[in-house]
């Protein structure tokens, strides 16, 4: 069989180490529009921050395709696919063949239709982080534009390396798709603190030589603008092949189009109505292609979506239906606007149906496990909130926290195979990712995952 593969990013990439895992005999072609292997576009921020090197968002390296037999084709966008013929045509025109075809062709950044945008650099691939961290060297303050999960992070990284930074959002308060009016008012007290100045309600009118111009004439001064305004998914190559594309590419249980020779996954594909935007979705999608298409059975129903964010002194995770109020369900929720601290638990049927934790917190892994599984909440609310206070067990703790907790939430790890792997001979968190990929995905369970290491050498007195 030839899989051909359309995306070399998060989705494509991981699509294809999935096939290899279940097939070592199919013939397979990868081409990425992108000249770099593929990388973590989720931890883009910590190079922006500087807490993280290109090289160490690294996904796959060169190697990994020879030894494992995949042909990857770099900087090569396909341009066109003939399914009458059953090949792609790639831009500089290579003709390659395929039996089955998957689109993993991500999204593209949203850019506004605004006089001298051309000024502005959108964040979203490495490429573009590294034209902003050069056009900051010599810049003297930045302006980002967009106060969605992306801009937070532009303006905490460029804002931690010293640079003054005006974030610019239209609606009323930051991240307002994930977080309700209060947490989004701590998370803006939250990072002016740390130097980011918040401006929300207002809309970018030009990008100028000095700044942006505001709807009503106002200026907000800076030498770098940094655009942040979201995403839409890549579906041009789709339906010009004639696929059913509405948001998306249209896709059913098993990830496939209407044409059941090609699939499509990630940011590209909608299922059921819906486009994911996160990692966790587009991962859990390939997993179950790569069992399609070696000839398993395996359905896709959707994913609970958990956002994560952990940058230098802001920590958050949202989870499910925030937005929900005491008259639709019972709402738990604690703030302590000083201390940048808030938390709010949506509960619905005796099930917890959304959550917000913003600050640090030894409740997001309880909390996540009761999101994910859909079980019932107990009946200490508070304890829920502060398991400190709680006379139960606190889950996270290594020694209590059953081997069914799931650990790294993106790739689906949970601790029992981190012990597996230990045991195996995995005495660091390099070792686990390597065996679990857990670390890899927001990386916000590296501690966690640490933490769980580091007790299993203490416990058998290996020194590492």
């Amino acid at each position: 069989m030839r899989l051909v593969v359309v995306g070399n990013g998060m989705a494509g990439s991981r699509l294809v180490a999935e096939v290899r895992e279940r097939d070592p005999d199919v013939r397979i072609t990868v081409f990425g529009a992108e000249a770099r292997a593929p990388y973590n576009r989720v931890l883009l921020s910590n190079v922006l921050a500087g807490t993280s090197r290109p090289e160490q968002v690294r996904l796959l390296d060169p190697s990994w395709y020879r030894a494992h037999r995949v042909e990857a084709v770099p900087g090569s966008p396909v341009v066109s696919i003939d399914r009458d013929a059953g090949h792609v045509v790639t831009g500089d025109g290579r003709r390659e063949p395929y039996d089955v075809l998957v689109l993993a062709t991500g999204s593209e950044p949203v850019v506004p239709p605004v006089p001298g945008v051309e000024r502005a650099i959108p964040f979203r691939t490495l490429d573009d982080c590294e034209r902003i961290l050069r056009a900051a060297e010599g810049a003297r303050r930045a302006v980002v534009v967009g106060g969605g999960l992306l801009g937070v992070e532009a303006a905490r990284g460029l804002a931690g390396r010293g640079l003054p930074v005006t974030l610019l959002h239209l609606a009323g308060h930051l991240m307002e798709r994930q977080l309700d009016v209060e947490a989004g008012l701590v998370l803006g007290e939250t990072l002016a603190g740390l130097g980011v100045e918040i401006r929300t309600g207002v809309s970018a009118e030009a990008v100028l030589e000095d700044g942006v111009r505001l709807t009503g004439g106002e200026a907000a001064e800076a030498d770098l603008v940094v655009l942040a305004c979201g995403v839409r998914p890549l579906t041009g190559l789709a339906a010009e092949a004639g696929l059913e594309v509405r948001r998306g590419v249209v896709v059913d249980d098993e990830l496939r189009t209407d044409d059941p020779s090609i699939f499509a996954i990630g940011e590209c594909a909608e299922h059921d109505g819906t486009v994911y935007g996160l990692v966790a979705p587009a991962w859990e999608q390939a997993a179950v292609a790569a069992d399609v298409i070696t000839g398993g059975k395996a359905l896709y129903r959707g994913s609970r979506l958990v956002t994560r964010l952990k940058a230098r002194s802001v920590e958050l995770a949202a989870m499910g239906e925030t937005q929900l109020t005491e008259e639709d369900a019972e709402v738990v929720r604690f703030s302590h606007r000083a201390r940048g601290t808030y938390r709010k638990l949506v509960i619905r049927d005796g099930r917890l149906v959304g959550a917000i934790l913003l600050g640090e917190s030894d409740a997001v892994g309880t909390l996540t496990q009761l999101f994910d599984r859909g079980g019932p909440v107990p009946g200490d609310r508070a304890g829920l909130l502060f398991p400190g206070l709680s006379s139960a067990p606190v889950a996270d703790s290594p020694v209590l926290m059953p081997d069914a907790a799931k650990v790294c939430q993106c790739n689906d790890v949970t601790k029992g195979q981190i012990r597996a792997c230990w045991e195996a001979g995995a005495r660091d968190v390099a070792g686990v990712a390597a065996a679990t990929r857990a670390t890899t995905g927001c990386g916000t369970c590296r501690d966690a995952v640490e933490g769980i290491v580091g007790w299993l050498c203490e416990q058998e007195g290996i020194t590492v």
